[in-house]
């Protein structure tokens, strides 16, 4: 399967508005980083992990244009805010698109977007056309077992979500044991690492790492990154198989059924 990560920064955005600090300024592209989202495909399908702010231009920037399914980490603004861009993708399929997440998580898409249609409504797919599906155990997605993998950010129940050999686990500060098992034997995992200082709900840099050292996946790739950590430096200081992901990067895994 192929997994492009279409953002790889907090909430902010970087460059963030009225900053003026190196990483703000910095002429690498790598430190312009749109919110965390990520494109999963396979099959000739496309599945979307968040509709970030940034969707739109996300979507040019990949050259996408076609949505089969949308899965949700959780309903913060900044990985639910992109949600009616998802019309644009319902009037080019002429079709709605599945939604995935927890139960909260889809009750907040219902109140915030009351408007959409649901699978049952008279579609004209000039608004989201979608359908609501509560997901907390291994689930079918055209033909890939998908299995939401749940964590915490800080108060909040989030999940990740694992296709195949690859997992995806962005807004997160604690990784319960039983998620842990969930995530063993990875080929590449893209794993949440704020900065170094401490933050109440997301992993530090250090604890992403211990987390890295536990699982021991092949490759191991950050994101929602901040403006603290410049790409180049943070880059040159991690460790054999782990790396800093930045906007646009492309990366390939295995089925699980492949060897």
């Amino acid at each position: 399967m192929d997994i492009t990560i279409l953002g790889s920064g907090t909430s902010h955005g970087i460059p963030m508005i009225g900053c003026r600090c190196p990483v703000c300024t910095s002429s690498d592209p790598k430190n312009n980083r749109t919110r965390a989202s990520v494109l999963v495909a396979y099959d000739g399908r496309h599945v979307l992990i968040d509709t970030t702010f940034d969707l739109r231009v996300q979507a040019v920037a990949a050259g996408l244009d076609r949505l089969d399914a949308v899965l949700f980490t959780h309903h913060h603004a900044d990985h639910v805010c992109g949600f009616d861009e998802l019309r644009r993708f319902c009037n080019l399929q002429k079709r709605s698109i599945p939604c995935y997440g927890n139960r909260q998580t889809m009750e907040h898409l219902h109140m915030m977007f009351p408007y959409v249609q649901t699978s049952d409504s008279p579609a004209t797919f000039e608004i989201p056309a979608v359908s609501f599906n509560v997901v907390s155990e291994p689930f079918d997605l055209f033909g890939r077992t998908v299995t939401p993998v749940p964590v915490r950010h800080g108060r909040w129940d989030c999940l990740g979500y694992r296709f195949g050999r690859f997992a995806y686990v962005t807004d997160v500060n604690e990784i319960p044991d039983s998620s842990m098992e969930l995530l063993e034997g990875l080929d590449v995992l893209i794993l949440g690492a704020l900065r170094h200082r401490p933050h109440p709900t997301h992993f530090t840099v250090a604890e992403s790492l211990e987390v890295v050292r536990r699982l021991r996946p092949r490759r191991t790739y950050f994101t929602n990154i901040c403006h603290d950590l410049d790409h180049a430096a943070t880059n040159a200081m991690l460790p054999e198989g782990v790396a800093m992901g930045y906007d646009g990067l492309r990366l390939t895994a295995r089925d699980e059924q492949d060897t």
